[in-house]
């Protein structure tokens, strides 16, 4: 496939179990690299397995299920391409959990779509807003949430690596 070709392969989005082995994939990938660039950043070097391990023991997923969570999985044509969690904090807040585009799928619109739809899946939960918190160091992170509404509110949990938190209010459904 060319590049014109690959930049039409339709987005799909839809709820998968934390437990499958493309939702486990993802999830895996997601802290590798979220990880890797913290451990570059501040200790020069990249993260080991057992720390990759350490870190999805520490920040489970086990929450990102019915009725008061989805993961939602994102595919471009056939390839899995991205994940995002949706979790309620209470009756009227959901928050972002684990948003996340393999890197040869960026820039292709699949990050806008997995907002979109973990939105949407907010909403449904029974949301008015989402919340989100991520690192200053993902600046592509911060210029997507900011480039879709998101805006910077007060810290509202107390997690060591989150630096910068955001909230966007939902549209009522119609």
């Amino acid at each position: 496939m060319n590049d014109a070709t690959t930049l039409r392969l339709p987005w799909a989005v839809s709820a998968e179990p934390v437990g499958s082995p493309d939702a486990k994939a993802l999830l895996r990938e997601y802290y590798t690299e979220v990880a890797d660039r913290y451990f570059e950043l501040h200790e020069g070097r990249r993260s080991t397995p057992e720390e990759i391990d350490e870190g999805l023991a520490d920040y489970p997923s086990g929450d990102l299920k019915p009725p008061n969570g989805v993961l939602l999985v994102a595919r471009h044509g056939d390839t899995v391409a991205g994940c995002v969690g949706v979790r309620l904090l209470d009756a009227r807040t959901a928050e972002l959990k684990q948003m996340f585009v393999r890197s040869a799928k960026r820039g292709m619109g699949g990050a806008g779509g997995l907002l979109t739809a973990a939105e949407t899946a907010a909403a449904q939960m029974g949301a008015e807003r989402v919340r989100l918190d991520t690192r200053l160091d993902l600046v592509e992170a911060v210029a997507l949430y900011r480039r879709h509404g998101f805006v910077e509110i007060a810290r509202y949990h107390d997690d060591q690596y989150a630096e910068i938190f955001f909230e966007k209010r939902l549209r009522a459904p119609s």
